[in-house]
């Protein structure tokens, strides 16, 4: 096994198509791709600080790391890696990438991170940007927390637990995502998605959760949330009021209390949906925009 140790890395693929090697407290820069094409080695403690540096990698272990802001479009088309206690500065890395496992990273800056990627680990991640995680597949989330809009659009199979989302437009287009113990911000949350599933989740969001096909929700509390559920088919437990509901297209809701509720008979069919409530405040037939 080569080592390298303390060196200062320069030029272009300054270690091109490295093997078994393993690099500790290395600087990578003032050149593109200086581990494109390697295979099997370790990085420990190093600094990328210019663009490329780990493309068409295979088996990586990546260990308190640190991707300046110039080493960006980090890490693509890459597989088998796992980065622990690492801080990304650098956006748009992890792109079509397969095998990753993220463990205790922080991205300071995420936008249009983890693109088209599958098989993707993520455990107390903290991510900073928008559209982190677009058509990306196969995801088991624990602890993640987010601070980005647009975020998961088009990802499928994927499971989040215990994290924070404050993003507008999350898991729009998704398909067969659940999300478990987590508090999730933002505006038109879920839309066009495909069997989203939420469990013992708090949530707050102007227009959340409409044009869902299977909708289901588990003990969850909405804050301040209105005009949900719009042509959702929707089996919903939420265990708090609901601002105001619009248009569900089928399905039940069982609720403590809504503050309106909205069935536009020339927009749905309201017998298709049981809305079992002992407290309603206000009953319309046409929205507000509409009057």
């Amino acid at each position: 096994m080569k080592e390298y140790n303390r060196e200062i890395l320069t030029g272009e693929r300054a270690a091109f198509a490295s093997k078994d090697s393993v690099f500790t407290e290395c600087i990578f820069q003032d050149g593109e791709s200086p581990l494109k094409e390697s295979s099997d080695i370790e990085v420990r403690g190093c600094m990328f600080r210019w663009k490329y540096p780990l493309w068409y990698v295979k088996n990586a272990k990546i260990t308190d790391t640190k991707w300046f802001e110039m080493a960006r479009a980090g890490v693509w088309y890459s597989n088998g890696l796992t980065v622990s206690d690492s801080v990304l500065q650098a956006p748009k890395n992890f792109r079509r990438c397969r095998d990753i496992s993220l463990t205790n990273v922080t991205f300071t800056n995420a936008a249009e991170t983890l693109w088209s990627c599958e098989k993707v680990a993520l455990k107390n991640v903290s991510a900073k940007g928008d559209y982190f995680a677009m058509n990306s597949s196969d995801m088991e989330i624990d602890g993640l927390i987010l601070d980005g809009n647009y975020s998961f659009d088009g990802v499928k199979r994927v499971t989040v637990r215990n994290s924070k989302l404050l993003s507008k437009d999350s898991f729009w287009n998704s398909e067969d995502v659940t999300v478990y113990d987590s508090f999730i911000s933002g505006e038109y949350l879920g839309w066009n998605s495909k069997n989203l599933t939420l469990v013992n989740c708090t949530i707050e969001s102007l227009q959340g959760m409409c044009y869902i096909d299977g909708l289901v929700m588990k003990n969850c509390t909405l804050l301040d949330t209105t005009l949900a559920f719009e042509y959702s088919n929707v089996d919903a437990e939420i265990s708090s009021g609901i601002a105001s509901v619009l248009n569900p297209a089928s399905g039940t809701i069982r609720v403590e209390h809504i503050g309106e509720l909205i069935l536009e008979k020339d927009q749905i069919d309201p017998s298709k949906t049981r809305i079992i409530c002992n407290d309603i405040a206000e009953r319309s037939d046409i929205v507000s925009w509409r009057r």
